[in-house]
Protein backbone atom coordinates (compact mmCIF):
# COMPACT_ATOMS: atom_id res chain seq x y z
CA UNK A 1 0.00 0.00 0.00
CA UNK A 2 1.55 3.15 -1.02
CA UNK A 3 1.20 6.02 1.60
CA UNK A 4 0.77 9.52 -0.15
CA UNK A 5 0.62 11.43 2.96
CA UNK A 6 3.35 10.56 5.21
CA UNK A 7 3.57 13.48 7.32
CA UNK A 8 -0.06 12.91 7.72
CA UNK A 9 0.34 9.24 8.72
CA UNK A 10 3.20 9.90 11.30
CA UNK A 11 0.77 12.60 12.95
CA UNK A 12 -1.88 9.82 13.44
CA UNK A 13 1.13 7.35 14.46
CA UNK A 14 2.19 9.91 17.19
CA UNK A 15 -1.13 9.75 19.03
CA UNK A 16 -0.55 6.50 20.66
CA UNK A 17 2.83 8.42 21.87
CA UNK A 18 1.48 11.20 22.58
CA UNK A 19 -1.69 10.24 24.25
CA UNK A 20 -1.13 7.21 25.58
CA UNK A 21 -4.28 6.87 28.09
CA UNK A 22 -6.68 7.19 25.03
CA UNK A 23 -4.59 5.81 21.69
CA UNK A 24 -2.24 3.46 23.92
CA UNK A 25 -3.96 -0.25 22.82
CA UNK A 26 -5.34 1.47 19.64
CA UNK A 27 -3.93 -0.06 16.69
CA UNK A 28 -3.75 2.76 14.40
CA UNK A 29 -2.01 1.66 11.02
CA UNK A 30 -5.30 -0.97 11.02
CA UNK A 31 -8.01 -0.30 8.49
CA UNK A 32 -11.40 0.12 10.06
CA UNK A 33 -14.72 -1.80 8.85
CA UNK A 34 -16.24 1.88 8.09
CA UNK A 35 -13.99 2.42 5.30
CA UNK A 36 -13.98 1.00 2.08
CA UNK A 37 -13.52 0.80 -1.47
CA UNK A 38 -15.09 -2.15 -2.41
CA UNK A 39 -16.76 -1.39 -5.40
CA UNK A 40 -19.69 -3.81 -4.60
CA UNK A 41 -20.03 -2.57 -0.91
CA UNK A 42 -22.64 0.54 -1.03
CA UNK A 43 -21.34 3.84 0.00
CA UNK A 44 -22.91 6.90 1.59
CA UNK A 45 -22.07 8.52 -1.73
CA UNK A 46 -25.60 8.61 -3.23
CA UNK A 47 -25.64 7.89 -7.21
CA UNK A 48 -27.05 11.08 -8.53
CA UNK A 49 -24.46 13.03 -6.62
CA UNK A 50 -21.02 11.67 -8.66
CA UNK A 51 -19.21 8.67 -9.95
CA UNK A 52 -17.73 6.19 -7.47
CA UNK A 53 -15.72 4.37 -9.64
CA UNK A 54 -12.94 7.26 -10.73
CA UNK A 55 -13.29 8.22 -7.00
CA UNK A 56 -12.29 4.91 -5.90
CA UNK A 57 -9.30 5.09 -8.82
CA UNK A 58 -7.71 8.07 -7.35
CA UNK A 59 -5.02 6.85 -5.04
CA UNK A 60 -3.67 10.17 -3.53
CA UNK A 61 -7.10 10.94 -1.97
CA UNK A 62 -8.56 7.64 -0.67
CA UNK A 63 -5.26 7.37 0.60
CA UNK A 64 -5.55 10.74 2.24
CA UNK A 65 -9.59 9.67 3.16
CA UNK A 66 -8.17 6.57 4.76
CA UNK A 67 -5.49 8.02 7.04
CA UNK A 68 -7.82 11.04 8.65
CA UNK A 69 -10.42 8.23 9.21
CA UNK A 70 -7.76 7.23 11.88
CA UNK A 71 -6.82 11.03 13.03
CA UNK A 72 -8.44 12.76 16.62
CA UNK A 73 -6.54 15.78 17.37
CA UNK A 74 -3.14 15.56 18.42
CA UNK A 75 -2.97 18.47 20.82
CA UNK A 76 -6.23 19.20 22.13
CA UNK A 77 -6.76 14.88 22.74
CA UNK A 78 -4.05 15.09 25.38
CA UNK A 79 -5.75 17.85 27.29
CA UNK A 80 -9.46 16.58 27.56
CA UNK A 81 -7.45 13.16 28.62
CA UNK A 82 -6.34 15.41 32.02
CA UNK A 83 -10.21 15.60 33.02
CA UNK A 84 -10.08 12.56 35.56
CA UNK A 85 -7.26 15.43 37.34
CA UNK A 86 -9.26 17.87 36.84
CA UNK A 87 -12.81 17.25 35.76
CA UNK A 88 -14.43 18.55 32.52
CA UNK A 89 -15.32 21.88 34.02
CA UNK A 90 -11.88 22.68 35.21
CA UNK A 91 -10.36 21.72 31.96
CA UNK A 92 -13.09 24.46 30.60
CA UNK A 93 -12.20 27.15 32.89
CA UNK A 94 -8.25 27.16 32.15
CA UNK A 95 -8.92 27.10 28.74
CA UNK A 96 -11.79 30.23 28.74
CA UNK A 97 -8.83 31.82 30.80
CA UNK A 98 -6.11 30.85 28.65
CA UNK A 99 -8.16 32.59 25.34
CA UNK A 100 -9.09 35.42 27.02
CA UNK A 101 -5.88 36.40 28.88
CA UNK A 102 -3.50 34.19 27.61
CA UNK A 103 -1.60 31.20 28.54
CA UNK A 104 0.42 32.85 31.44
CA UNK A 105 -3.14 33.97 33.17
CA UNK A 106 -3.27 30.36 33.94
CA UNK A 107 -2.01 29.08 37.00
CA UNK A 108 0.52 26.25 36.68
CA UNK A 109 -1.21 26.06 33.08
CA UNK A 110 -0.64 22.00 32.28
CA UNK A 111 1.83 21.93 29.68
CA UNK A 112 -1.19 19.97 27.60
CA UNK A 113 -2.94 23.11 27.74
CA UNK A 114 0.41 25.11 27.04
CA UNK A 115 0.65 22.77 23.97
CA UNK A 116 -3.30 23.41 22.83
CA UNK A 117 -3.22 26.94 22.98
CA UNK A 118 0.43 27.25 21.05
CA UNK A 119 -0.85 25.24 18.58
CA UNK A 120 -4.26 27.18 17.67
CA UNK A 121 -2.10 30.84 17.62
CA UNK A 122 0.89 29.04 15.06
CA UNK A 123 -0.07 31.27 11.65
CA UNK A 124 -0.25 29.44 8.56
CA UNK A 125 1.75 30.92 6.07
CA UNK A 126 -1.49 31.10 3.33
CA UNK A 127 -3.31 33.17 5.94
CA UNK A 128 -4.51 36.40 4.81
CA UNK A 129 -6.36 38.24 8.05
CA UNK A 130 -8.01 40.60 5.98
CA UNK A 131 -9.37 38.19 3.77
CA UNK A 132 -10.50 36.23 6.35
CA UNK A 133 -12.65 39.48 7.62
CA UNK A 134 -14.11 40.26 4.22
CA UNK A 135 -14.82 36.18 4.14
CA UNK A 136 -16.58 36.64 6.86
CA UNK A 137 -18.20 39.60 5.68
CA UNK A 138 -19.41 37.67 3.26
CA UNK A 139 -20.66 34.19 4.93
CA UNK A 140 -22.60 36.43 7.52
CA UNK A 141 -25.37 37.18 5.34
CA UNK A 142 -26.32 33.58 5.13
CA UNK A 143 -25.59 33.13 8.14
CA UNK A 144 -27.82 35.80 9.09
CA UNK A 145 -31.10 35.19 6.89
CA UNK A 146 -30.82 31.52 5.93
CA UNK A 147 -29.10 29.20 8.86
CA UNK A 148 -31.88 29.63 11.51
CA UNK A 149 -34.00 27.66 8.67
CA UNK A 150 -31.70 25.07 7.34
CA UNK A 151 -29.22 24.56 10.10
CA UNK A 152 -31.32 21.93 11.65
CA UNK A 153 -31.71 19.80 8.59
CA UNK A 154 -28.15 20.21 7.69
CA UNK A 155 -27.96 18.67 11.84
CA UNK A 156 -30.51 15.88 10.87
CA UNK A 157 -27.77 15.24 7.76
CA UNK A 158 -24.69 14.44 10.17
CA UNK A 159 -27.03 11.45 11.50
CA UNK A 160 -27.31 9.39 8.54
CA UNK A 161 -24.59 7.36 8.71
CA UNK A 162 -24.24 5.03 11.51
CA UNK A 163 -20.85 4.87 11.88
CA UNK A 164 -20.33 8.54 11.68
CA UNK A 165 -23.44 9.06 14.25
CA UNK A 166 -23.02 6.87 17.26
CA UNK A 167 -20.15 9.22 18.68
CA UNK A 168 -23.40 11.72 19.60
CA UNK A 169 -25.81 8.57 20.52
CA UNK A 170 -23.29 7.61 22.95
CA UNK A 171 -23.69 11.22 24.14
CA UNK A 172 -26.42 10.91 25.42
CA UNK A 173 -28.21 13.23 22.39
CA UNK A 174 -31.23 10.80 21.86
CA UNK A 175 -33.36 13.40 23.97
CA UNK A 176 -35.47 16.13 22.32
CA UNK A 177 -33.72 18.52 25.61
CA UNK A 178 -30.48 17.48 24.46
CA UNK A 179 -30.86 17.29 20.49
CA UNK A 180 -32.21 20.97 21.02
CA UNK A 181 -29.35 22.40 23.16
CA UNK A 182 -26.68 20.37 20.23
CA UNK A 183 -28.51 22.24 17.26
CA UNK A 184 -28.33 25.76 19.45
CA UNK A 185 -24.64 25.17 20.07
CA UNK A 186 -23.77 24.10 16.82
CA UNK A 187 -25.65 26.98 14.99
CA UNK A 188 -24.03 29.24 17.77
CA UNK A 189 -20.70 28.14 16.91
CA UNK A 190 -21.00 29.28 13.15
CA UNK A 191 -22.72 32.23 13.99
CA UNK A 192 -19.99 33.54 16.29
CA UNK A 193 -16.79 32.94 14.34
CA UNK A 194 -18.39 35.11 11.69
CA UNK A 195 -18.45 38.15 13.86
CA UNK A 196 -15.92 41.09 13.40
CA UNK A 197 -12.86 40.00 14.24
CA UNK A 198 -14.11 36.88 15.93
CA UNK A 199 -11.13 34.43 14.48
CA UNK A 200 -8.37 36.87 15.83
CA UNK A 201 -6.30 35.60 19.16
CA UNK A 202 -8.62 37.16 21.36
CA UNK A 203 -11.57 36.67 19.68
CA UNK A 204 -14.52 35.44 20.55
CA UNK A 205 -14.30 32.77 17.44
CA UNK A 206 -11.00 31.92 18.82
CA UNK A 207 -12.13 31.17 22.01
CA UNK A 208 -15.74 29.14 20.94
CA UNK A 209 -13.55 27.11 18.42
CA UNK A 210 -11.09 26.23 21.49
CA UNK A 211 -14.30 24.86 23.38
CA UNK A 212 -15.58 23.12 20.27
CA UNK A 213 -12.31 21.37 19.73
CA UNK A 214 -12.26 20.51 23.48
CA UNK A 215 -15.69 18.89 23.96
CA UNK A 216 -15.17 16.85 20.55
CA UNK A 217 -12.00 15.07 22.42
CA UNK A 218 -13.97 14.39 25.37
CA UNK A 219 -16.51 12.70 23.60
CA UNK A 220 -13.46 10.68 21.88
CA UNK A 221 -11.81 9.99 25.27
CA UNK A 222 -14.56 8.51 26.68
CA UNK A 223 -15.77 6.82 23.60
CA UNK A 224 -12.33 5.10 23.57
CA UNK A 225 -11.82 4.66 27.06
CA UNK A 226 -15.31 4.41 28.75
CA UNK A 227 -17.71 2.90 26.19
CA UNK A 228 -18.57 -0.48 25.59
CA UNK A 229 -20.75 0.05 22.55
CA UNK A 230 -17.08 1.75 20.74
CA UNK A 231 -16.05 -1.00 18.94
CA UNK A 232 -12.84 0.63 17.58
CA UNK A 233 -12.63 -2.62 14.04
CA UNK A 234 -15.58 -1.40 13.39
CA UNK A 235 -15.21 2.20 13.89
CA UNK A 236 -11.86 3.26 14.35
CA UNK A 237 -11.31 6.77 16.04
CA UNK A 238 -14.37 8.55 17.14
CA UNK A 239 -15.34 11.78 15.60
CA UNK A 240 -12.28 11.61 13.48
CA UNK A 241 -10.79 14.27 11.28
CA UNK A 242 -12.47 13.46 8.01
CA UNK A 243 -15.61 13.70 9.64
CA UNK A 244 -15.02 16.93 11.17
CA UNK A 245 -14.03 18.23 7.26
CA UNK A 246 -18.20 18.03 5.33
CA UNK A 247 -19.08 20.35 8.05
CA UNK A 248 -16.27 22.90 8.25
CA UNK A 249 -16.31 23.54 4.86
CA UNK A 250 -19.92 22.99 3.27
CA UNK A 251 -20.34 26.72 2.77
CA UNK A 252 -16.97 26.19 0.44
CA UNK A 253 -18.24 22.76 -0.96
CA UNK A 254 -21.47 24.16 -1.94
CA UNK A 255 -19.28 27.17 -3.71
CA UNK A 256 -17.02 25.25 -5.21
CA UNK A 257 -19.69 22.67 -6.65
CA UNK A 258 -21.50 25.70 -8.51
CA UNK A 259 -18.52 27.22 -9.96
CA UNK A 260 -17.54 23.28 -11.23
CA UNK A 261 -20.84 23.49 -12.81
CA UNK A 262 -20.22 27.27 -14.89
CA UNK A 263 -17.22 25.40 -15.65
CA UNK A 264 -14.86 27.81 -13.66
CA UNK A 265 -11.59 25.91 -11.55
CA UNK A 266 -11.16 29.08 -10.30
CA UNK A 267 -12.64 31.58 -7.11
CA UNK A 268 -13.98 34.93 -7.77
CA UNK A 269 -12.84 37.79 -5.27
CA UNK A 270 -15.54 37.02 -3.04
CA UNK A 271 -15.59 33.27 -3.09
CA UNK A 272 -11.92 33.48 -2.44
CA UNK A 273 -12.79 35.68 0.66
CA UNK A 274 -15.27 33.29 1.83
CA UNK A 275 -12.80 30.07 1.14
CA UNK A 276 -9.84 32.04 3.12
CA UNK A 277 -12.29 32.73 6.36
CA UNK A 278 -13.39 28.86 6.25
CA UNK A 279 -10.46 27.75 5.79
CA UNK A 280 -8.84 29.29 8.66
CA UNK A 281 -11.91 28.23 10.61
CA UNK A 282 -11.33 25.10 10.18
CA UNK A 283 -7.60 25.37 10.89
CA UNK A 284 -8.73 26.39 14.04
CA UNK A 285 -10.27 23.55 14.77
CA UNK A 286 -7.59 21.08 14.14
CA UNK A 287 -7.84 19.70 10.46
CA UNK A 288 -5.17 18.59 8.79
CA UNK A 289 -4.20 21.37 5.76
CA UNK A 290 -3.97 18.16 3.49
CA UNK A 291 -7.87 17.91 4.27
CA UNK A 292 -8.57 21.67 3.02
CA UNK A 293 -7.50 21.84 -0.67
CA UNK A 294 -7.53 26.01 -1.97
CA UNK A 295 -9.08 25.23 -4.89
CA UNK A 296 -12.69 24.40 -6.13
CA UNK A 297 -11.84 21.27 -7.90
CA UNK A 298 -10.29 19.96 -5.04
CA UNK A 299 -12.38 20.77 -2.73
CA UNK A 300 -15.50 18.57 -4.18
CA UNK A 301 -12.92 15.81 -4.52
CA UNK A 302 -12.33 15.54 -1.01
CA UNK A 303 -16.02 16.00 -0.01
CA UNK A 304 -16.98 13.35 -2.65
CA UNK A 305 -14.09 10.66 -1.91
CA UNK A 306 -14.63 11.04 1.55
CA UNK A 307 -18.73 9.89 1.11
CA UNK A 308 -17.38 7.30 -1.60
CA UNK A 309 -14.87 5.15 1.13
CA UNK A 310 -17.90 5.34 4.08
CA UNK A 311 -19.13 2.53 4.61
CA UNK A 312 -23.12 2.31 4.05
CA UNK A 313 -25.66 1.94 7.20
CA UNK A 314 -28.67 3.46 8.64
CA UNK A 315 -29.13 2.09 12.11
CA UNK A 316 -32.60 3.16 13.00
CA UNK A 317 -31.55 2.58 17.11
CA UNK A 318 -29.13 5.31 16.32
CA UNK A 319 -29.91 7.14 13.68
CA UNK A 320 -33.38 6.76 13.51
CA UNK A 321 -33.76 8.16 17.03
CA UNK A 322 -31.49 10.67 16.55
CA UNK A 323 -33.23 12.04 13.26
CA UNK A 324 -36.83 11.95 15.07
CA UNK A 325 -35.28 13.91 18.54
CA UNK A 326 -33.52 16.32 16.83
CA UNK A 327 -36.84 17.05 14.48
CA UNK A 328 -38.81 17.09 17.81
CA UNK A 329 -36.52 19.07 19.24
CA UNK A 330 -38.06 23.17 20.22
CA UNK A 331 -35.42 25.97 19.60
CA UNK A 332 -37.40 28.75 20.61
CA UNK A 333 -36.46 30.89 23.42
CA UNK A 334 -40.58 30.91 24.79
CA UNK A 335 -43.69 29.80 23.69
CA UNK A 336 -45.66 32.68 22.83
CA UNK A 337 -48.08 32.43 19.58
CA UNK A 338 -45.03 33.97 17.60
CA UNK A 339 -42.27 31.30 18.78
CA UNK A 340 -44.83 28.59 18.31
CA UNK A 341 -45.74 29.75 14.34
CA UNK A 342 -42.12 30.40 14.15
CA UNK A 343 -40.89 26.75 15.26
CA UNK A 344 -43.34 25.23 12.92
CA UNK A 345 -42.21 27.29 10.30
CA UNK A 346 -38.50 26.43 10.93
CA UNK A 347 -38.81 22.84 10.84
CA UNK A 348 -41.07 22.95 7.47
CA UNK A 349 -37.36 24.55 5.92
CA UNK A 350 -35.40 22.37 7.86
CA UNK A 351 -37.24 18.96 6.36
CA UNK A 352 -37.38 20.51 3.07
CA UNK A 353 -33.85 21.61 3.25
CA UNK A 354 -32.91 17.72 3.93
CA UNK A 355 -35.62 16.41 2.03
CA UNK A 356 -33.83 17.92 -1.07
CA UNK A 357 -30.51 17.33 -0.12
CA UNK A 358 -30.92 13.85 -0.89
CA UNK A 359 -32.80 14.08 -3.74
CA UNK A 360 -35.99 11.60 -2.91
CA UNK A 361 -38.72 12.10 -0.40
CA UNK A 362 -39.20 8.85 -0.40
CA UNK A 363 -35.10 7.90 1.14
CA UNK A 364 -36.04 10.76 3.42
CA UNK A 365 -39.31 9.31 5.07
CA UNK A 366 -37.35 6.15 5.83
CA UNK A 367 -35.27 8.26 7.72
CA UNK A 368 -37.76 9.70 9.28
CA UNK A 369 -38.20 12.86 7.84
CA UNK A 370 -41.84 13.21 6.40
CA UNK A 371 -43.06 16.71 4.20
CA UNK A 372 -46.38 16.89 4.33
CA UNK A 373 -49.32 19.19 2.91
CA UNK A 374 -48.81 22.25 5.88
CA UNK A 375 -45.02 21.92 5.25
CA UNK A 376 -45.20 22.62 1.73
CA UNK A 377 -47.53 25.21 2.29
CA UNK A 378 -45.30 27.18 5.01
CA UNK A 379 -41.95 26.90 3.37
CA UNK A 380 -44.61 27.97 -0.05
CA UNK A 381 -45.64 31.23 1.84
CA UNK A 382 -42.64 32.43 3.68
CA UNK A 383 -40.19 31.54 0.79
CA UNK A 384 -41.04 35.38 -0.57
CA UNK A 385 -40.25 37.03 2.10
CA UNK A 386 -37.09 34.52 3.66
CA UNK A 387 -35.67 34.21 -0.01
CA UNK A 388 -36.67 37.70 -1.24
CA UNK A 389 -34.98 39.38 1.61
CA UNK A 390 -31.94 37.41 1.80
CA UNK A 391 -31.56 38.14 -1.85
CA UNK A 392 -32.02 41.62 -1.47
CA UNK A 393 -29.43 41.86 1.47
CA UNK A 394 -26.56 39.71 -0.36
CA UNK A 395 -26.80 41.41 -3.87
CA UNK A 396 -26.22 44.86 -1.60
CA UNK A 397 -23.56 43.70 0.48
CA UNK A 398 -21.69 42.93 -2.76
CA UNK A 399 -22.05 46.82 -4.17
CA UNK A 400 -20.41 49.48 -3.62
CA UNK A 401 -22.69 50.95 -0.65
CA UNK A 402 -22.52 47.89 1.30
CA UNK A 403 -21.61 49.91 4.85
CA UNK A 404 -25.61 50.13 6.02
CA UNK A 405 -26.58 46.47 4.70
CA UNK A 406 -23.38 45.15 6.73
CA UNK A 407 -24.82 46.89 9.59
CA UNK A 408 -27.90 45.22 9.14
CA UNK A 409 -26.69 41.85 9.03
CA UNK A 410 -24.76 41.97 12.02
CA UNK A 411 -27.83 43.73 13.97
CA UNK A 412 -29.99 40.72 12.63
CA UNK A 413 -27.22 38.01 13.45
CA UNK A 414 -26.76 39.58 17.17
CA UNK A 415 -30.49 39.05 17.71
CA UNK A 416 -30.11 35.55 16.40
CA UNK A 417 -27.74 34.80 18.81
CA UNK A 418 -29.11 36.41 21.56
CA UNK A 419 -32.12 33.96 21.03
CA UNK A 420 -30.25 31.13 20.87
CA UNK A 421 -28.77 32.20 24.87
CA UNK A 422 -25.71 33.56 23.89
CA UNK A 423 -24.67 36.30 26.31
CA UNK A 424 -24.85 40.10 24.54
CA UNK A 425 -20.97 40.57 25.78
CA UNK A 426 -19.76 37.90 24.04
CA UNK A 427 -20.85 39.25 20.44
CA UNK A 428 -20.25 42.53 20.71
CA UNK A 429 -17.26 44.31 18.85
CA UNK A 430 -14.04 42.81 18.91
CA UNK A 431 -12.32 44.24 21.70
CA UNK A 432 -14.89 43.64 23.99
CA UNK A 433 -13.27 40.98 25.78
CA UNK A 434 -9.80 41.48 23.95
CA UNK A 435 -6.34 41.08 25.74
Amino acid sequence: MTVHHPELADRVRSQSRLQPAMYGDVDLTAIPYRFTVDPDVRSSLPEWVADRDPLLADEQTVDLMRTATMLGDVVADPYAALQDRYGVKGLIEMLTTACREGIDAVPDAPEELVAFIASMEQVPDWLDMELVEEGARHIRVPTAFLAPFLTRGAFLATFINTYAALPMALTGALSDKRAARRVTETTSFFAITTLPGALERYGVGFETTAHVRLMHSVVRFNALRRSAKWDRDVYGVPVPQVDQMPAGMINVYLLASAALRQGRTEWTPRERAIHEFVRYRCFLMGLPEDLLPSDPEGIVRVFHTRAATLRHDFDDATCGELVRSTLAAYLRPGRTPFDLVADRVEKAWSKTFFTRAFGRAREAAAMGVELNGLDRALVAATAPFILGRFTVVLRATQGRFHAPFDAYTLRLLRKRLATYGVEQAMTEDHGAIAH
